[in-house]
């Protein structure tokens, strides 16, 4: 049974997370999980420079209904990372697929938010038999991207949207990835992307957009569905970049709606 405070707006108890470390790669790997009960697993993956306390929001919503794991990539949050590793989005994806199996997740549902819809996305493609289905949330590397500088540009114009509380929490995970890190994965995002092979995915994929986002736009995204029925996109009304924490409860009903409608097999094993 999970414990926690009473929420004083809702009246429903908030999970209280388990802090889990396994070592994979060689790297002691963090994540938090909220709500084992359920029968239904997500696991949240981060964005670029961003860490599991950036989603401590949506992952207590969630954990109502679900089985909620909030990974830390290498170098990311509380997990270790090696100088130069990872610097590239493949070996994000790689670790993320070794963590999965060492967690014996069985094809859960994976939310990524920003860099890490592109990780989940192309976890789905080289690893299929590890991913449930998908919930992109304003996921980086649509083909309509500009510049790396003109993408930190953007980034800059989304801060006065965020919530003023969500600030520091950012701050915090940038210093503790480190400029080079940050430096280099942006580099990858801005030559290569998953993206383009979402029509080669199988199971189920949610896109959730922001409508005040500056670095992603809805329309960018619906334009990459291309009409496939397995593909959905949805977007927020008033949502900035980090809509998984201002608009934490729109994005947790908007899934709680499409999961409602999908058919999921992470667990049928």
């Amino acid at each position: 049974m999970v414990r926690g405070k009473r929420a004083a707006s809702t009246g429903q108890s908030v999970p209280t997370g388990q802090a889990v470390y396994c070592t994979v790669r060689g790297l002691r790997t963090h994540a938090r999980v909220y709500g084992r009960n359920h029968p239904v697993t997500i696991v949240i993956v981060p964005g670029l420079g961003c860490a599991s306390w950036m989603y401590l929001r949506l992952a207590r919503l969630l954990a109502q209904h679900h089985t909620v794991w909030l990974y830390d990539p290498p170098g990311h949050g509380l997990s270790r990372g090696h100088r130069n590793d990872p610097v590239i989005t493949e070996q994000l994806t790689d670790h993320l697929a070794m963590w999965l199996e060492a967690q014996q997740l069985k094809r859960p549902v994976l939310l990524g938010h920003s860099l890490g819809g592109e990780v989940i996305i192309e976890l789905a493609v080289r690893y299929p038999q590890l991913a449930g289905a998908l919930i992109a949330v304003a996921p980086t590397g649509i083909p309509e991207n500009p510049s790396l500088l003109k993408q930190m540009r953007r980034l800059v114009r989304d801060i006065p949207r965020e919530r003023l509380a969500f600030l520091p929490l950012s701050l915090i995970a940038y210093l503790r990835t480190g400029g080079r890190r940050f430096y280099r994965l942006a580099r990858a995002v801005e030559h290569q992307s998953a993206l383009p092979f979402l029509v080669l995915i199988c199971c189920p994929v949610l896109l959730i957009g922001g409508a005040r986002d500056p670095v992603v736009s809805s329309g960018a995204l619906q334009r990459l569905t291309g009409g496939w029925p397995h593909l959905q996109v949805v977007e927020l009304a008033g949502a900035p970049h980090a809509l998984t924490d201002a608009n934490a409860d729109a994005v947790t009903e908007q899934i709680q709606r499409w999961l409602g409608g999908i058919h999921l097999t992470e667990q049928a094993d």
